[in-house]
């Protein structure tokens, strides 16, 4: 009789620290960052789960002040080959929040509104600011952020962003990709990039200009040119199908 190869461990039978240097990180981390770095057991437990069911202990917890703060943090994490993982609430129901990773948490520092321009109805805030707390804000000027998911007592503006968050109001005003404007954004090598709506001419600049951003935006060119008409075909503009409701 044939004996059974043995399946490959899950990732929940992985070693509880499974990250050889995470004292290294540890140290360097604590030299870096003015925040908080956290990697004793007990926070580690808090942060294995989330809305989900599944639980995965980190490697380690910060918590940044700033976003220097989160430049050094990443660039540790990069040094020893750390991923990371920014996580707002953990309301999420799909495990997004619980990894093998340095958990970035931005609810307790950053959770700011920096600015709101009524007049264009646009708001600047950090992305550990809960939901309710920025519409409470931006209702003094008759105005709301349209996606509103059941945990908005609760979730954060960068967690909704990573959903794509939606609510019973996008239905009107859209989720949460159709009401953001601009993104100051960070990679795991360290570039950093403002991204936003680009026109044709902008694009070509950006890749023209070369370096790591012009490499990113040739690449999505090359994805748009290849995929654009299959995705429009499937998913048409202003249809009854873009929302799963079959035309009769």
């Amino acid at each position: 009789m044939q004996s059974l190869v043995p399946l490959p461990l899950s990732s929940h039978a992985k070693p509880v620290d499974s990250f050889s240097e995470a004292a290294e990180l540890e140290r360097e981390l604590k030299s870096t960052v003015r925040g908080e770095v956290r990697f004793d057991k007990g926070s580690r437990a808090l942060y294995a789960a989330d809305g989900s069911n599944y639980r995965q202990i980190p490697i380690g917890l910060v918590i940044p002040r700033d976003a220097n703060d989160v430049v050094s943090a990443v660039a540790a994490c990069k040094k020893y080959g750390a991923p990371v993982l920014p996580r707002g609430a953990g309301t999420s129901l799909a495990g997004q929040c619980c990894n093998v990773a340095v958990v970035l948490d931005f609810t307790k520092y950053m959770n700011r509104v920096l600015e709101i321009d009524a007049l264009n109805r646009v708001a600047s805030v950090q992305p550990g600011i809960v939901l309710d707390v920025l519409q409470s804000q931006v209702l003094k000027h008759g105005l709301m952020f349209a996606p509103d998911p059941s945990t908005h007592s609760r979730c954060t503006i960068g967690g909704m962003i990573g959903n794509n968050s939606c609510g019973t109001h996008s239905l009107l005003g859209g989720k949460t990709v159709d009401n953001v404007e601009e993104l100051r954004v960070l990679l795991y090598d360290g570039t950093q990039l403002t991204v936003g709506a680009t026109s044709d001419e902008e694009f070509d600049r950006i890749i023209q200009k070369g370096g790591r951003a012009g490499e990113i935006y040739a690449n999505l060119r090359k994805i748009r040119d290849q995929y654009g008409d299959l995705v429009r075909g499937a998913f048409p503009e202003n249809s009854e199908t873009s929302f799963g409701i079959q035309p009769r």
